[in-house]
């Protein structure tokens, strides 16, 4: 998890967020809302280079929310459209919510995990876009499309960055390193990219970086230190098996089970940070789904995504204020603002839920 916090932190200091945001422009800036629809598709590349919401809210927020705003976009509704599509970045790999899952599960494996969630990430992509283009007033003024000289520079640079997520997802699938040497590599290669490709990271700005991966990590380990030490205390004490037969006992189908789960992550996401949540709800959670014939992979993406929305679920959710901190619209105006996406990501929930092929399909096509 620290490489990959680290990785992550590199990449973010090394300008490759300029170079997506003209990648997604290159791709799909031509279209009906098209600025929106770079924010939107710039999230689903950056999640992988980042694989944080709150990061992937902050960096390209604060390019996008005055873009969007000098094009005609109300300031409240590019905030709010950041921090929703920003809810990608946890769910397409690599991601570390994903890496936490599989810790904490003895029979869900990372590259499984890390498949499930690329279908679905894409989903949440293309449903926020189609809401976009179809369904929102059209503020913005008309866009100069990019010339094809334009269009395959802007392709070029974006491919350097985006080498290091392919490699990583690859090689892990293949098996040819552990997730912990794709970790290691990709710190290597952000670092490769910045100094010597780039040139735009210095070695002066790497002990700051070190300080906020450090910082980043050391809250994540110490959330995970401390919420292990519960389980134990609970495992020692029964209280999953209780709890698991006490569940079962009034619920014996695996519809009502998903239904119930998704109601209570999500109101447990308003309160609790989500990798906190993970680590408390799943060793109790996990069991009593594998007992009603519920596909782990399947499930733990239903987990994650429950959680993810919950950043955005007003009045708690995290990236909800990390928007608002960079637009400065004030809160009450970035929930009224939030509320559609936030329909729109409980629909690809259902979906996700209740069509468990769609998180499956790429695992087992892939022999997991």
């Amino acid at each position: 998890i620290p490489l990959f916090v680290l990785a992550g932190e590199l990449m973010n200091a090394s300008g490759i967020t300029s170079r997506v945001i003209n990648l997604a422009n290159a791709l799909v800036g031509h279209a009906k809302a098209g600025l929106a629809q770079v924010n939107i598709w710039s999230s689903v590349i950056f999640a992988g280079l980042s694989g944080s919401a709150v990061a992937d809210t902050s960096a390209i927020g604060r390019i996008f929310i005055p873009s969007m705003e000098k094009e005609g976009y109300p300031r409240d509704f590019a905030a709010a459209l950041t921090a929703a599509s920003s809810v990608i970045g946890p769910i397409i790999p690599p991601s570390i919510p994903v890496i936490i899952y599989a810790l904490i599960t003895t029979n869900v494996s990372v590259p499984a995990l890390f498949l499930a969630g690329i279908v679905p990430g894409v989903l949440l992509a293309l449903a926020l876009s189609v809401y976009v283009r179809f369904f929102v007033k059209n503020h913005a003024k008309p866009r100069e499309r990019m010339n094809v000289g334009e269009k395959l520079k802007a392709i070029w640079n974006g491919l350097i960055p985006l080498f290091m997520p392919v490699f990583v997802i690859g090689s892990i699938l293949a098996g040819i390193v552990t997730p912990t040497e794709a970790a290691s590599f990709a710190v290597f290669y952000a670092l490769v990219v910045g100094l010597f490709v780039f040139r735009e990271l210095k070695p002066g700005d790497l002990p700051a970086i070190f300080a906020g991966a450090m910082r980043d990590s050391s809250s994540i380990l110490i959330i995970m230190a401390t919420v292990a030490a519960a389980n134990w205390f609970m495992t020692f004490a029964g209280i999953p098996q209780t709890v698991s037969k006490f569940v079962l006992g009034y619920v014996d189908s695996p519809v009502t089970f998903l239904i119930l789960i998704n109601l209570m992550l999500l109101a447990v996401g308003l309160v609790l940070e989500g990798i906190a949540a993970m680590l408390v709800l799943v060793p109790i959670l996990h069991p009593i789904a594998l007992s009603l014939g519920i596909d782990p992979t399947h499930f733990g993406i239903i987990v994650i995504f429950n959680l993810m929305i919950g950043l955005i679920t007003p009045p708690m959710g995290l990236c909800l204020f990390v928007a608002d901190a960079v637009a400065g619209v004030g809160m009450a105006r970035m929930i009224r603002a939030i509320m559609p996406f936030f329909i729109v990501e409980l629909m690809v929930l259902l979906i996700i839920t209740f069509v468990p092929g769609i998180v499956t399909f790429l695992p087992e096509l892939f022999g997991f």
